[in-house]
């Protein structure tokens, strides 16, 4: 079936096509060199390319694989039966077989991931097990202990631009497979914004590129004007103003909005308030990772702000 979503119809297969830092990319091409694949957790923020690479590890290895999602099917019995009738059956390509656990870090610390423990041991001689999770301190110490742990996340700058630019790359060569036109300071402003969330600066272009042409009019700002209006909302304790503000720019993710709020307190906040403005926006962004509605998060946010902040 011909592929319509680009995160899919462009999902690298090998390691090499991966965007990734270098020693990592070289961790995994060693490790396709030797034939064995361990039991392995990538940890790493969201779109980074985690499933990704461990579909890539199982093509390049020629291992068969079934990935499972912990948010959907975290029960345990669903994660038993699925996992016992994948790896019962012979591989058809010879050898053991791999289950890929999307986002291990939803499922149940008290139930679900002590049992998964239990998995892994159960069909050690038949299955691997490659665990993706956003955050690597909701796994119990168990399960890391049972995996080799890869951090997918980027520390130096330098590193991040380096991405960036291969990123920038990979971009030009899907727009011009696909005959869109693109102006090359979006591109940049765009896998900016989003960085290092591969997934959705290929879900951003695909949407805005469905009129054939990319340019300044996609990217959503947030002048210091913006700031200066939303500051004003919240000082004034003005509910419904600040509630359009969020409608109006909710294009903006909500960790984008906390740190900005973050970097413009000096200017805006009373100095005795900023301890108290720094625990509601770490408490909030902690929050977002599990909320479904991310703009009644923010207005939450915000809500709590007014009352407890004192502005300038």
């Amino acid at each position: 079936m011909k592929e319509f979503l680009w995160v899919e119809k462009y999902r690298p297969q090998k390691i090499e096509d991966c965007i990734l830092p270098k020693t990592l990319k070289n961790t995994f091409n060693e490790i396709i060199k030797g034939g064995e694949l361990p039991n392995m957790m990538f940890t790493g923020t969201a779109g980074v390319g985690k499933t990704t690479v461990a579909r890539a590890l199982c093509n390049e290895l020629g291992l068969d694989n079934i990935v499972v999602n912990g948010s959907e099917d975290g029960n345990i019995d669903t994660l038993r039966g699925k996992i016992k009738q994948f790896a019962s059956t012979v591989s058809l390509q010879g050898g053991y077989k791999v289950v890929i656990l999307d986002e291990a870090d939803y499922l149940n610390p008290q139930s679900t991931q002590p049992a998964l423990r239990g998995f892994i041991e159960e069909f050690s001689s038949n299955c691997r097990f490659i665990l993706t999770c956003n955050f690597k301190n909701r796994i119990i110490e168990p399960l890391h202990s049972r995996c080799s742990l890869y951090d997918f996340n980027v520390g130096t700058t330098e590193l991040k631009t380096q991405l960036k630019l291969d990123f920038m790359k990979r971009v030009w060569d899907i727009l011009d497979k696909e005959e869109i036109k693109y102006e090359n300071v979006v591109l940049a402003e765009l896998i900016h914004k989003h960085f290092p969330d591969w997934r959705r600066v290929l879900n951003e272009l695909q949407r805005y590129g469905m009129s054939g042409n990319i340019d300044a009019g996609i990217l959503v700002t947030v002048s210091e004007e913006n700031v200066k209006k939303l500051m004003s909302y919240l000082k004034d304790k003005d509910f419904k103003g600040m509630r359009k503000w969020v409608t109006e720019n909710m294009d903006l993710e909500s960790a984008k909005l906390f740190r900005m709020i973050y970097d413009n307190m000096k200017t805006y906040v009373e100095p005795r308030s900023i301890p108290a403005l720094v625990v509601i926006l770490a408490d909030y962004s902690y929050k977002d990772s599990f909320m479904a509605d991310h703009e009644l998060n923010v207005v939450a946010c915000l809500t709590e702000v007014m009352s407890q902040v004192k502005f300038v």
